[in-house]
């Protein structure tokens, strides 16, 4: 299951969500620059707001309108680059564009991933629909690995954290077949990204949430209440998890307080992929 959507029934015995991000600052990331791709929206635009408060210059890189981008960057007092993540001109771009603004590119969440309705099992999801998630959710990784290590190569030091998903690591009967490869070729390249170029001061780890509560998957699990409480059954805290805990997550890695943290899946799933057997 995707972590870009989610919404779940309430369940008094599930743990309390946490209360939004309170704004305090620690500047762990003052005088860094952090490029997002997916950034206006959802986990992107959570992580947006949690780098800005931790002392971060911000790039939103998203293809949504430029309004949009342009809202989103402004709240954050960033910068918007509108970026097709499939397209190497416009991920080569956004990089560029930070650089020539900030002097450097500090931190890349390489973040844009959809999932899409006609994406089921591989019996029902056509060679179209598998080729447009690989594009968005691998390919898209592979340019902005490719385009944002060399600038880290003359810095000597950054961090690259790449969405993957729980579903890398674990099978689901309610499948999303290229979802789950796409996510899985990104748990692959990071691993391997921060083995690579660990002694040239880049980390690479891959953020393998859960499912996430965002409008998408709300809208989607409105529609079906059954398969959303097939899913949530499954999370030992009996909840899903909300976007700011995701940027949590990718505060510290982005920060040196994980500097010794380098080519791993870094699970922020509710304890999914630890259980046997949930809690009544």
């Amino acid at each position: 299951m995707s972590h870009e959507t989610a919404g779940s029934p309430h369940d008094t015995d599930a743990a309390a969500a946490p209360a939004p991000y309170n704004g305090l600052v620690t500047n762990r990331l003052a005088g860094r620059s952090a490029v997002i791709t997916g950034g206006a929206s959802g986990i992107g635009l959570a992580t947006a707001r949690r780098l800005a408060h931790e002392g971060a210059r911000v790039v939103i890189a998203d293809i949504c309108p430029a309004e949009a981008g342009q809202r989103a960057a402004e709240s954050v007092g960033g910068m918007f680059v509108r970026t097709d993540v499939t397209n190497e001109e416009d991920v080569r771009n956004v990089f560029a564009a930070t650089k020539a603004e900030y002097g450097a590119v500090d931190i890349a969440f390489n973040n844009a991933g959809i999932s899409p309705a006609d994406d089921a099992s591989i019996l029902e999801t056509g060679i179209d629909a598998w080729r447009r998630v690989q594009e968005v959710n691998l390919t898209s990784v592979y340019y902005c690995c490719k385009h944002v290590i060399p600038y880290m190569q003359e810095q000597g030091r950054g961090s690259i954290i790449n969405t993957a998903s729980f579903v890398a690591l674990m099978g689901a009967a309610t499948s999303q077949i290229s979802y789950s490869a796409s996510k899985g070729g990104v748990l692959s390249m990071s691993r391997e990204l921060g083995v690579e170029f660990a002694r040239q001061g880049i980390r690479v780890n891959a953020l393998c949430p859960g499912p996430v509560n965002t409008p998408l998957l709300r809208e989607l699990f409105a529609k079906d209440p059954e398969r959303a409480a097939r899913r949530l059954v499954h999370v030992p805290l009996g909840r899903f998890a909300e976007p700011d805990e995701l940027a949590a997550a990718v505060a510290f890695l982005a920060s040196d307080d994980s500097s010794f943290i380098t080519a791993s899946q870094f699970l922020v799933d509710g304890g999914i992929a630890g259980a046997y057997v949930t809690p009544l």
